[in-house]
């Protein structure tokens, strides 16, 4: 049995996906002791809305970004489930979706649990650009983030190779277009805390104004950044 092979025949469509292993021994908190192995799956937004979305949410985007949460979690769920076939034991880590969902002290620092994004550095899917989004290699920001946690135990396939800096360079498209002004332009590296470069405060009381304003929903999303970010963006033609 070969989780590499479990994972690859998984997923429905090589176009749509992509997915890397990651060791992340030293990274987590206690509470997943024995499942610091991890793979994280990004699943591609659809090009059309994220076009759409460049001045500001739509109803159409906050329809997407619901589905492709609940798609990536059913895949989870699947490759956890034939694991347990084989005796292997995983954790399914859902995409992030509310405010709500961060409890007291999660609250007082916009922080989760879990980070999908660190994991995805980690496995050498992208880096952490200047609002703070994961750029992919092959799909830019335009795209959702979870990942399965997997009993340490069990022979795993070899992680990928981390990456630990920006690939950003010059280009502050983001920052520039950011209506929350939520970010200082800095470069993230692994040695840099997300708050010396990006107030996750400003975005989060921007998302919910432009939310209420645009949508009339008591959420915090916009899309703004992702929408304008250079890598992964189409040229022509859409999917």
């Amino acid at each position: 049995m070969d989780i590499l092979d479990i994972v690859k025949r998984s997923i429905p469509d090589e176009n749509e996906y992509l997915f890397g292993f990651s060791d992340l021994r030293g990274l987590l908190d206690e509470k997943y002791t024995g499942f610091e192995h991890a793979v994280t799956i990004g699943k591609k937004l659809n090009d059309d809305i994220i076009d759409s979305i460049a001045s500001g949410p739509t109803m159409e985007y906050y329809n997407l970004y619901k589905e492709t949460n609940r798609r990536l979690t059913e895949l989870l769920s699947i490759i956890s489930n034939e694991l347990k076939t084989y005796d292997i034991e995983s954790i399914v880590i859902a995409p992030t979706v509310k405010t709500g969902e961060l409890g007291t002290l999660g609250l007082n620092s916009l922080t989760y649990g879990f980070s999908h994004k660190m994991a995805a550095t980690r496995a050498g899917l992208g880096w952490i650009g200047k609002s703070d989004l994961f750029v992919s290699e092959k799909f830019g920001p335009r795209l959702r983030l979870a990942t399965l946690l997997i009993d340490s135990k069990h022979a795993f396939s070899p992680p990928s190779i981390p990456v630990d800096e920006s690939k950003c360079g010059t280009c502050s498209l983001c920052v520039e277009k950011c209506p929350a002004g939520a970010s200082n332009g800095r470069a993230w590296n692994i040695n840099i805390a997300r708050d010396e470069f990006f107030n996750p405060f400003k975005c989060m009381d921007k998302c919910r104004e432009l939310s209420r304003d645009r949508m009339n929903i008591d959420e915090s999303i916009c899309g703004i950044c992702v929408s304008v970010c250079p890598v992964g963006k189409r040229n022509t033609g859409s999917k």
